[in-house]
């Protein structure tokens, strides 16, 4: 009986091993294609539940990761951000209000036009806006300067505005938001949008869509746009020489982490990692909250990373697939599924993942995306049609291929793993 038992369980061992070599040698030889010759690629999958690796190639290598940095943002604000997004904080003395930016950058933002701080504001005689308490540059480490005047591209600061970018529309006249700088849009066929330095913009007749570009925010710019929804009342200063000791709350977070991983917002993206460094210092730094977590929570990473922004923007960033899956399943473990999935892109259905990784009956791909010239990654969790869910990291380096070329290949592991696992 003892004996029956061994053999069973022998077999049973080796089933699975077989089975798992199977799997393996499909994806190997799926990756050993002349397509992958002349690029650097790198796959991890993982199987939470049972704690198995699944596939490993370069997993422990470092890539330029693109929009996927964006999954250390969204994990680093899911650890230290309250369901409600602080908005600013503030002190009263009389009839005067003095608030300070903690970097939210939902206030009049085209997507979420959060008016909190506005609405208080208007209850009071004087209103001292309080300014650089950020220690950031303007721009992140490494991203490309003649991207100045892209949508994509907006400059951090610690009380943001209108998203940072003005929107200019021309259907049947010239219109503006905010309309404080609308006297300063020229009609140009002009390649750029703006000049370099000054908020001078350009906005081609022809053209009948609507633009964002970036605005140069400085202190005269806050205090122009401030004075054009609340006239007179406001005042701009460097510093506050009263602790501010009350927060104002903005919109739910979910709703921030959302818009940021579905649409790959850069913006959203580096304004969460100051908004994160604010309940460490009333100094925003984002340098503080990346060490603060890669020291703390993240320090069991087999790979520690070079995490120098909160986009993915920079090319100085360089992280490996394994450190990808650890984070992924440090928010599978603490987040519930149905609140992880909804933040993420889904294949087929939303975001920046809409036209591919599309299910047969039902979204099978919940991962986000990372885009850079001759770089693209997904990083994520797989459902299987068994029910298991797995935790990926796909990363493609320094291609010459089309893009989306390189999404088939791997669309061609992801529905092999869907279906077989």
């Amino acid at each position: 009986m003892l004996k029956t038992i061994k053999r069973k369980l022998i077999y049973l061992c080796l089933s699975a091993l077989f089975l798992s070599s199977c799997k393996s040698n499909y994806i190997s030889k799926n990756l050993e294609n002349p397509f992958y010759n002349n690029q650097f690629t790198g796959l991890l999958v993982f199987n939470p539940k049972t704690k198995d690796t699944v596939f490993k190639k370069n997993a422990d290598k470092y890539f330029t990761p693109a929009s996927n940095t964006k999954i250390f943002t969204l994990y680093t604000a899911l650890q230290v951000l309250p369901a409600q997004i602080p908005a600013f904080k503030y002190g009263i003395e009389n009839d005067t209000i003095t608030i300070q930016g903690v970097g939210n950058p939902t206030f009049l933002h085209p997507f979420f036009n959060d008016s909190t701080a506005l609405k208080m504001a208007r209850n009071y005689k004087k209103v001292n806006v309080v300014l650089n308490n950020l220690e950031d540059d303007k721009f992140g480490p490494g991203w490309a300067w003649e991207d100045y005047d892209t949508y994509f591209s907006p400059e951090k600061s610690s009380f943001p505005m209108y998203g940072n970018v003005l929107t200019i529309s021309n259907q049947d006249s010239l219109q503006s938001i905010p309309k404080a700088l609308k006297n300063q849009i020229h009609f140009s066929e002009s390649n750029k949008r703006r000049n370099f330095n000054d908020n001078t913009f350009y906005y081609n007749p022809k053209r009948k869509d609507t633009i964002e570009v970036p605005m140069v925010i400085d202190t005269a710019l806050v205090k122009q746009l401030w004075d054009d929804i609340l006239p007179n009342k406001v005042s701009v200063f460097k510093q506050s020489d009263k602790a501010l000791t009350h927060t104002a709350y903005s919109v739910p977070s979910d709703s921030l982490y959302k818009r940021m991983m579905l649409v790959s917002d850069n913006f959203l993206a580096e304004q969460m990692l100051i908004l994160a460094s604010s309940t460490l210092s009333d100094t925003l730094s984002s340098k503080r909250i990346r060490d603060t977590i890669l020291n703390k929570q993240l320090k069991d990473l087999k790979q520690k990373p070079r995490w120098v922004d909160g986009s993915g923007l920079s090319r100085y960033n360089l992280f490996s697939p394994t450190s990808f899956v650890q984070v992924l399943e440090k928010l599978h473990n603490q987040i519930p599924q149905q609140r992880l999935f909804n933040l993420f892109p889904v294949g087929g259905s939303s975001g920046t993942l809409k036209n591919y990784y599309s299910g047969e009956e039902k979204p099978y791909i919940y991962a986000k995306s990372g885009t850079l010239g001759n770089n693209y990654s997904l990083s994520g969790y797989l459902i299987t049609k068994s029910g298991k869910t797995l935790i990926f990291s796909f990363m493609n380096n320094h291609y010459r291929k089309s893009t989306t070329d390189v999404k088939k290949r791997m669309q061609l592991i992801f529905e092999w793993l869907r279906d077989n696992y």
